[in-house]
C-alpha cells in the first residue's frame, strides 16, 4: 500500500513539475524578449544605465526575474531566464531590435541609410526648427501656476520617480520644460503606442504624394482567399479592421501584443494572420498589430528598403527639426509603429505642433489639408475616444476640455497632448503603471493656466 501510495505521489510530483516546465517555457521568451528590448534601447537609445532600467522599466513581475548582460563593445543585450535566453542587437540610426526569427547577424544587417541632410547646429536656430528658445513668455498663461505644478510633480515622491520630462508650447513657444535629474535634454525616451501617432504621419505624407490611397484594399497576398481582401488602410487607421487582437498586457500569459513583441521577427506578418471575426468597419478594437500592418504596406508602396528606412527622417523628422527622433525595427526590417519610437521630449513637442498646425510646418504643408481633420473624425464604433491613430475627446472622457481637444498615447504614462483652440501642446513621458500619474488632473490645472 505504501508503494502506491508513493508511486501515486511520484507521479503527481512529476506531473505538476512538468506543467510548470511547460508554463514556464511558454513565459520565458515573452520574459526575456520583453526584459532585453527594453534594456537595449534604454542603454543604446536612451543612454540610461541597467541598474536603472531594472529598478523602474523592468521592475514588475515576472520580467524583473530575468537575468540581463549589456556587451557594449557588441554593441547588443542578452536576457536569460533558466535556459532561455533572447538577444536585442544596435544598429547606428535605426535602434534596437530583438532577434527572433532572423539570426543576430541578419538583424545587424538592417543598415540605416546615408542620407544627404545638412548637419546643422540646432542651437542657433529659433525655436520650432531649432532649440533656440525666447526669453519672452506670450500674454495669455499663468507661468506661476505652471510652475508651481512642475514643482509638485517633480518633488512628489510618486511622481519624482514616474515623470521622466514634460514640455509645454504655448502660442507656438516653448514656455516651460522639466527633466528629471537622471534626464536630459538630449535623453531619447520611448514612446510606446505614441508610436501610432507617427504611423499616421508617415501614412499622411505618402497620401500627400498620392502614393498612397487610405480607401482601397491592401492587397495583401495572404488575405486574397477570403473576406480579409476588403480591408482597407481607411480600416487599420481606424482600429475597425475586423481582425482579431488583444492589446492586453498580462502578467500570466502571453496575448497578441506581447506575443507579437517579444517573440515574432516579422510583427506584420504575425498580426495579419489573424482571423478576420467581424466585417470591417463596423467594430472597434485598439490594436497595436493593426499598426504594423499599416507599415509593412507602406514599406511595399515605397518598394525599396533603402527608401523606407531613410524615410522618416528624410520626409518627416529632418524637415520638422525632430533631428533626435527615430522609430525602431524589428528583425524583418518593418518599423514597430505599435511601440517603438524614441525621441527627445521637445521633438515629442514639435510632433504636436505639426498636427496643431493642421499638418503645416513653417509654412510646407506636409499632409493633405484635410488630413488631420480625418485623423479627429471618429472612427465608426470607438464611442467618440478614437480617431485614426488618435485619440479624441468627442466623447468628453475628458471632463472641462474642449472638444478639439485629441492626443497621443502611450503605455505607462507617454503623451502627446494638443488643444488647437488653446494654442497648446503639452508632453509627457514616464514611467508610471496604474495610479502613479493623473494625466487628467495634471492638464486640467495647465489648461486652468490659460486665459
Amino acid at each position: 500500500m505504501k508503494k502506491i501510495i508513493l508511486r501515486s505521489l511520484g507521479f503527481t510530483f512529476l506531473g505538476i513539475l512538468t506543467i510548470i516546465i511547460l508554463y514556464v517555457s511558454y513565459l520565458a521568451h515573452g520574459i526575456t524578449g520583453y526584459a532585453v528590448k527594453g534594456i537595449a534601447s534604454g542603454v543604446f537609445v536612451s543612454g540610461r544605465s541597467v541598474e536603472n532600467l531594472e529598478k523602474e522599466d523592468i521592475s514588475f513581475f515576472p520580467v524583473k526575474f530575468a537575468k540581463n548582460h549589456v556587451d557594449m563593445e557588441k554593441k547588443e543585450a542578452v536576457s536569460r531566464l533558466l535556459l532561455w535566453k533572447s538577444r536585442a542587437v544596435y544598429n547606428e540610426g535605426l535602434g534596437c531590435t530583438v532577434v527572433n526569427d532572423f539570426s543576430a547577424d541578419e538583424v545587424r544587417k538592417l543598415d540605416y541609410p546615408a542620407i544627404d541632410i545638412p548637419i546643422v547646429s540646432q542651437d542657433t536656430i529659433p525655436w520650432p526648427a531649432g532649440d533656440l528658445v525666447s526669453d519672452t513668455i506670450p500674454a495669455g498663461i499663468n507661468m506661476q501656476k505652471i510652475n508651481d505644478l512642475l514643482n509638485e510633480i517633480f518633488t512628489s515622491s510618486v511622481n519624482s520617480q514616474g515623470t521622466f520630462a514634460i514640455t509645454i508650447v504655448y502660442r507656438d513657444q516653448l514656455v516651460a520644460e522639466r527633466y528629471r535629474n537622471d534626464i536630459t535634454r538630449s535623453s531619447k525616451l520611448l514612446g510606446w503606442s505614441v508610436g501610432k501617432s507617427y504611423t499616421n504621419a508617415i501614412t499622411g505624407l505618402l497620401v500627400k504624394e498620392g502614393r498612397v490611397d487610405i480607401n482601397k484594399p491592401l492587397n495583401i497576398k495572404e488575405w486574397e482567399g477570403d473576406a480579409r481582401k476588403n480591408i482597407t488602410l481607411n480600416n487599420l487607421l481606424h482600429m475597425n479592421s475586423g481582425l482579431v487582437f488583444n492589446e492586453e498586457y498580462s502578467k500570466i500569459m502571453l496575448t497578441d501584443i506581447t506575443t507579437m513583441l517579444t517573440k515574432r521577427g516579422d510583427m506584420a506578418h504575425y498580426a495579419a494572420s489573424r482571423k478576420l471575426v467581424v466585417k470591417p468597419d463596423s467594430v472597434w478594437n485598439y490594436s497595436g498589430g493593426s499598426t504594423n500592418i499599416i507599415f509593412d504596406y507602406l514599406r511595399s508602396v515605397i518598394g525599396n528598403d533603402e527608401e523606407y528606412l531613410s524615410y522618416p527622417k528624410k520626409a518627416l523628422f529632418s524637415k520638422t527639426g525632430m533631428l533626435n527622433t527615430l522609430i525602431e525595427p524589428d528583425a524583418s526590417g518593418t518599423f514597430v509603429g505599435s511601440s517603438y519610437v524614441y525621441a527627445t521630449a521637445r521633438d515629442y513637442a514639435r510632433f504636436g505642433l505639426l498636427y496643431l498646425h493642421n499638418g503645416n510646418w513653417l509654412g510646407e504643408q506636409l499632409f493633405p489639408e484635410d488630413w488631420v481633420k480625418y485623423t479627429t473624425t471618429p472612427a465608426k464604433g470607438s464611442g467618440g475616444d478614437y480617431g485614426a491613430h488618435f485619440w479624441i475627446n468627442s466623447s468628453g472622457e475628458y471632463p472641462g476640455l474642449p472638444p478639439d481637444f485629441f492626443w497621443a498615447d502611450g503605455h505607462d504614462g507617454q503623451f502627446i497632448f494638443i488643444i488647437p483652440s488653446k494654442n497648446l501642446v503639452v508632453t509627457r513621458n514616464g514611467f508610471s503603471p496604474g495610479p502613479m500619474f493623473d494625466e487628467k488632473v495634471f492638464l486640467r490645472k495647465i489648461v486652468e493656466a490659460v486665459e
